[in-house]
């Protein structure tokens, strides 16, 4: 706690990079007078991490999900959601979450990797794990980025100046970006001592490291025409991730149960403690005990449990109707909620997302869950999806997920390897069922090409390309008259 906290005021104090890139350096803390010990660095990694999980509160659900056909309006009102699951973005109205807080963490990032490699470690392992840290969350901020926006400002060095050439950059290609990307992974798993996790897996690491390889080589492979060299690459890294300590639950429910944080299954995420954040996505996605109808039958409040939250969104028709009821997932991942009419006869009302319901406490249901990044039943599907692109058998790994989603009842939904499309199009559905609410399903639906054929909105729009990428602000736009909108939002 206390790094962190110190870790805060100094990040807070020597960022010379606000929301938009708009830098005017102020601070009087000086890399002459703070980069000096290892424990300098290791507040300085706090602080990086702390900025991470306030980035990974709201917006990453944002960007990786919410476009999707997973989410819809709950019966409060949507608002600034609703143009995502309407597929009806705008630069000005409507442009979704801006990139600023994401290269506010990715200039933590290059202070770290700026000033640490000079200052002396007792232990030169613990001095390559933070710069390998460094190095894998910097390429996870720029895959994010890239599939978002495409080529952004490609940051290398700290801002450290209010120099407009050093601050105010053109957008770089996405090849560019992809370049960085591989290139930064490479360099983290070189410096990784060993493939193990740190506690409570709250931290990146080699395993981790390997299995965001995985995921970008995938899109390399499927999106970059990256080809079979890229699809190699990818199933090898995921493969890695196997090596490691790892292993599905037996039950699915104990994944995500608050009192089982950094349990073997999870491969990394992002750890969200009491006092030291803020309720995150999760809270807008249940139902508070005043919200609920008169007459909700017991079975359904038991589900619920005691409410809180806001009922901003929920889960929408199109994905709770493809969930069958002998998948053990479905209670752990929504609730269906209905009331009476004047027969007495059951209405739909709303649903609510189960699978991060926090934890109650004196002051009510908290919504502190870790956001997972990955976890190992994803590395499995993922393993599947090269696989199968490869013309190899994806069997194996869509059965060891399925077998703990369908216990007694998996006989009767073992997959049996079909055509490359019918395979696909099992993966994908599968990653909906095993992955829904934990940020991945848009950037899914992208890489499998399947966005314009799954996603209501998009139905009608088929060929309008543009439309997979998110606006720039009219914000971000005015700071820097270099970037270039991208195309159908100019």
């Amino acid at each position: 706690m206390k790094n962190n906290l110190i870790a805060l005021l100094f990040i807070s104090l020597l960022s010379s990079c606000d929301k938009e890139l708009d830098v005017q350096p102020q601070s009087q803390i000086t890399a002459a007078s703070y980069w000096k010990t290892p424990e300098d660095v290791v507040g300085a990694k706090s602080g990086m991490y702390a900025r991470f999980r306030a980035f990974t509160n709201f917006n990453l659900y944002y960007l990786g999900e919410s476009r999707s056909e997973i989410m819809g309006t709950g019966i409060l009102n949507a608002d600034f959601r609703i143009p995502y699951f309407q597929n009806r973005l705008h630069k000005i109205t409507a442009p979704g979450p801006d990139w600023g807080t994401i290269y506010t963490v990715i200039h933590d990032i290059n202070l770290i990797l700026k000033y640490a490699p000079a200052i002396a470690f007792t232990s030169e392992s613990t001095k390559n794990t933070i710069l390998a840290e460094a190095y894998t969350l910097r390429a996870y901020l720029y895959y994010v980025l890239v599939r978002t926006w495409g080529g952004t400002p490609l940051l290398l060095d700290p801002t450290e100046s209010s120099d407009p050439e050093t601050i105010y950059k053109p957008r770089a290609s996405e090849e560019e970006m992809f370049k960085l990307i591989t290139d930064d992974l490479a360099r983290a798993l070189e410096l990784f001592p060993t493939n193990t996790y740190p506690t409570r897996r709250g931290a990146w690491s080699k395993p981790a490291a390997n299995a965001l390889k995985g995921d970008v080589y995938l899109w390399i492979a499927k999106r970059r025409n990256g080809g079979e060299a890229a699809l190699n690459t990818a199933l090898a890294a995921l493969q890695e991730v196997q090596k490691s300590d790892v292993a599905l639950l037996p039950n699915f429910a104990d994944v995500f149960s608050y009192t089982n944080k950094g349990n073997k299954e999870i491969v990394f995420a992002v750890r969200y403690q009491d006092l030291e954040a803020i309720n995150n996505y999760s809270g807008d996605m249940y139902i508070r005990d005043s919200d609920l109808p008169p007459g909700t039958d017991a079975a359904t409040l038991q589900k619920i449990g005691l409410g809180g939250g806001m009922n901003w969104w929920a889960p929408s028709e199109t994905m709770r109707k493809q969930f069958t009821t002998d998948d053990k997932r479905k209670d752990k991942s929504f609730v269906e909620i209905y009331s009476k009419n004047a027969q007495g006869n059951p209405v739909y009302y709303t649903s609510a997302m189960t699978k991060f319901n926090g934890f109650v406490d004196a002051n009510g249901r908290r919504f502190l869950d870790d956001v997972i990044i990955y976890r190992y039943a994803d590395v499995l599907l993922m393993i599947a999806e090269a696989k199968n692109a490869l013309g190899q058998d994806p069997a194996t790994e869509i059965n060891l997920v399925r077998q703990r989603a369908y216990g007694d009842q998996f006989e009767k939904h073992r997959f049996v390897s079909s055509t490359k499309a019918a395979n696909d199009d099992a993966i994908l559905k599968e990653r909906l069922f095993e992955l829904a609410f934990e940020g991945k399903r848009w950037w899914d639906l992208v890489r499998f090409n399947k966005a314009f054929d799954l996603v209501p909105s998009l139905a009608d729009r088929k060929g309008q390309t543009n439309l997979l990428l998110f606006p720039l602000s009219e914000t971000v736009m005015s700071r820097n008259a270099k970037l270039v909108q991208n195309p159908g939002y100019e």
